[in-house]
């Protein structure tokens, strides 16, 4: 088992406290027990060719996968989301930008989801995954 901290909002932490409590179960495995079955969700309803990506990572190098790790979407592309979301909070989206803003979230999600694939998998290659080791090499 690889140890990674994470910082949650503490009312996050208030709820899973609260049901470990009601289970009478140590808080770490209840977050651990409703993290993995919430990643497991994720996979099982991904496409059959998302799931083949994200195995294929498990045949690419250390360095390929700290490349994957550190990936981060464009920033002119993340203001151009949060604008879109804005618009959308705003109530006037309109249809084309609705589609937009589907198409850069559903971008976004897989960029995550190819991330986590890529620590995993070197978490399990011995590596330790903290904030630093995430910085992209030049910035």
């Amino acid at each position: 088992m690889s140890d990674y901290t994470i910082s949650i909002p503490e009312a996050l932490y208030d709820k899973a406290k609260q049901l470990a409590e009601q289970m009478a179960r140590p808080i770490d495995e209840v977050i651990r027990s409703h993290l993995a079955q919430a990643l497991e969700d994720v996979l099982l309803a991904l496409p059959t060719d998302e799931r083949a990506e994200l195995r294929a990572l498990a045949h690419l190098s250390d360095d390929t996968l700290w490349t994957i790790a550190r990936e981060q979407m464009a920033v002119a592309t993340q203001v151009r989301m949060q604008m879109l979301m804005d618009k959308h909070s705003a109530g006037s989206l309109e249809a084309l930008e609705h589609e937009e803003l589907e198409q850069l979230v559903e971008r976004g999600q897989r960029l995550t989801l190819r991330k986590a694939e890529a620590m995993q998998l070197l978490m399990g290659r011995g590596y330790s995954i903290h904030m630093d080791a995430l910085k992209a090499a030049d910035g």
